[in-house]
């Protein structure tokens, strides 16, 4: 396997295990407040894989139904902001308020597409939550993870972050396999910004997505 295909496949494992937990949120939209982060992950991420499993349309990547999910669901338990800020790296504190807005538009329609195209993965997997090694006043931790039910376990690593005064975790980065999401994209955005600038990379994000969009 090329490189570049090995990447796209941790890439396309991430973003679903990251929007495994945003799913759940719809279905258990209410939880106990200072929630530990490995407790979060570990209840959230074990019923999303029966919720995955039993939504025919969520499975086939009906588009318009994942597009709401993520929007409603997902998106508010994201630091996304964050996300795509250090995707795009330091161009971000250069970036117009409407460059930002477009580069937030055009990131979360590449992952979702993305997604969309992973939930047929979906089968008789089962998620192993590693000790947390952090203390209880911590407010950016490291959770570990392993995905088990294939030829191999799925090393899924997520990095959290609780704001001042909030009580829930939000997610901001996560690793598949060793490698980051959002670090990956960073390699990627740069290479377009060192060419084409803030405006060519925004470009490319949208005729990416046009072409996704054309795609089964």
């Amino acid at each position: 396997m090329s490189v570049k295909k090995l990447i796209a496949k941790r890439t396309m494992l991430g973003v679903l295990s990251c929007c495994f937990v945003g799913l759940l949120m719809a279905a258990h939209p209410v939880f106990a407040a200072d929630e530990a982060a490995d407790e979060f992950i570990k209840r959230l991420s074990s019923e999303l894989f029966d919720l995955v499993r039993n939504d025919k349309s969520l499975k086939n990547g009906d588009m318009q139904k994942i597009r709401t999910l993520v929007d409603t669901q997902v998106m508010p338990h994201l630091n996304f902001q964050r996300m795509t800020a250090s995707a795009v790296g330091p161009a971000w504190r250069q970036a117009s308020d409407e460059q930002k807005t477009r580069l937030q538009e055009e990131f979360k329609t590449l992952l979702i597409r993305t997604y969309a195209g992973a939930l047929n993965q979906i089968k008789d997997q089962s998620v192993v939550v590693k000790p947390l090694r952090a203390s209880a006043q911590d407010t950016e931790v490291l959770v570990r993870t392993e995905v088990h039910g294939g030829a191999e376990p799925i090393q899924i690593d997520y990095r959290l972050e609780k704001a001042a005064g909030q009580s829930n975790w939000k997610i901001y980065n996560l690793n598949v396999l060793g490698v980051w999401l959002v670090d990956t994209y960073r390699t990627q955005f740069a290479q377009e910004i060192n060419a084409k600038g803030l405006d060519g990379l925004i470009q490319t994000l949208i005729e990416r997505n046009k072409n996704n969009s054309t795609k089964k």
